[in-house]
């Protein structure tokens, strides 16, 4: 693999676009795709995916380079800027072009969620509305998923809104690393006005809520397993801060908070795929 294209692969976001598609393919495998149809949900969620990544990375270059950020590739000479946009640019058209294969309503709602990650890129990041585009993103990635089923089949009010919560808390664990990086550059989305604890707040509120719509929103008692996943969803997020606080006294970046909002994700993807079809 070559020098540029590894930068690529680092400049893509890896971790959380490999976790976003994970949950998507995991959530088309439970709610009844054929093979073929996880395929074309996990294709066209993974391009999705690259061209938020990239285009964060193109455009906040400046912003990286003034804070030091060096294990950006396009700030450390990796790859370059023009390449990066470019790249985001194709990710872009493979996209609804990909989500096409399911049928246009389901391909509708992914664009939908693309658009809107797009936004927060630019220029709702620095906004009190910054939440926004995360959970009309993760909301709309069920919308695609159910819809994109034979029947087009109207994907439950509780899914979607145990997504949105999901993207909105994601959001709020995304930023804390990035807080004092973002003071010294003039971002001011939701979480810094709310500030650090504010935000660990929300992040865990929201999460708690995801995991509850998933837990209470189908048919019937909630079963053992989802009682467990909500003690799950209350408990690891503290043990990411808790590492994250950890990780700011040796010197690192506390992405712990993240990762475990990614783990409550792929949580909350079991959970519901052990608790039978949502259509």
């Amino acid at each position: 693999m070559s020098s540029r294209v590894l930068g690529l692969v680092r400049a893509s976001h890896p971790e959380p676009a490999a976790a976003v598609t994970t949950v998507a393919g995991l959530l088309a495998w439970g709610v009844g795709h054929r093979p073929a149809g996880v395929a074309s949900v996990v294709l066209a969620v993974l391009a999705s995916q690259l061209a938020v990544g990239w285009t964060n990375d193109a455009l906040d270059a400046e912003r990286d380079a003034t804070v030091g950020r060096t294990d950006k590739p396009v700030v450390a000479g990796a790859v370059g800027r023009r390449t990066t946009a470019w790249a985001a640019a194709a990710a872009a058209v493979a996209c609804p072009l990909l989500a096409l294969t399911t049928n246009p309503r389901a391909a509708f709602w992914l664009t939908v969620a693309l658009v809107s990650a797009l936004l927060y890129d630019w220029p709702l990041k620095a906004t009190a509305f910054s939440v926004l585009p995360y959970a009309v993103s993760f909301g709309a990635l069920p919308a695609f998923v159910v819809l994109g089923l034979p029947g087009e089949p109207t994907p439950p009010a509780w899914l979607l809104a145990a997504a949105a919560c999901l993207g909105a808390g994601a959001h709020f664990a995304n930023v804390l690393p990035d807080l004092a990086d973002d003071a010294r550059t003039g971002v001011r989305g939701l979480p810094h006005r709310l500030g650090a604890t504010g935000s660990r707040v929300a992040a865990a509120g929201l999460l708690l809520a995801a995991t509850a719509a998933l837990v209470l929103g189908p048919p019937g008692p909630p079963s053992a397993v989802g009682l467990t996943a909500v003690g799950a969803a209350a408990v690891v997020p503290a043990l990411g801060w808790y590492a994250g606080r950890s990780a700011v006294r040796a010197g690192r970046r506390p992405v712990a908070a993240f990762r475990a909002v990614m783990l409550v994700a792929l949580i909350d993807v079991v959970l519901l795929v052990a608790s039978g079809r949502v259509v």
